[in-house]
């Protein structure tokens, strides 16, 4: 019993974090598009929805690799985990686009458009990472078992 209460919270706490990345999504869909009328498509907004989604649901909380202390083996103690990094600098990125882009909607700013191509690269840079670290991880995952 135990064990499904706990697959049913870690659903919910993933399906949490995608729903979070979809509402980051769709901000910096919807200020993008105020930006630049090519990208004022349903099907723009719904791409950068279901990216955030994907890349929250997959690139948050990934498991790092074991801990080796300098006395293990010298290979894996300096080894930098790229799912980890990946994870984090993804998460850091499109957080801030989505921060960027929900600060100018609600201030009502009119940014230059070098800004809002920079918050849309920011956004796919960091969702993108998220997505790979995500792969990275379950593939080791799977490999382990």
């Amino acid at each position: 019993m135990r064990l499904r209460v706990r697959k049913a919270a870690h659903f919910l706490e993933r399906t949490g974090l995608a729903l979070a990345g979809a509402a980051c999504g769709t901000f910096v869909g919807a200020h993008v598009g105020t930006s630049f009328a090519a990208l004022t498509t349903i099907g723009f907004l719904l791409g950068m929805i279901a990216l955030g989604a994907i890349g929250f649901y997959l690139g948050i909380d990934i498991p790092p690799l074991p801990f080796h202390g300098a006395d293990e083996d010298s290979r894996a103690s300096g080894k930098i985990d790229a799912a980890e990094f990946l994870s984090a600098f993804g998460t850091f990125l499109a957080t801030l686009a989505a921060f960027a882009s929900v600060s100018a909607v609600v201030l009502r700013l009119n940014l230059h458009s070098v800004w809002s191509w920079l918050i849309l690269t920011g956004w796919l840079a960091g969702v993108t990472m998220q997505i790979t670290a995500g792969a990275i991880a379950r593939i080791r995952r799977a490999h382990a078992h």
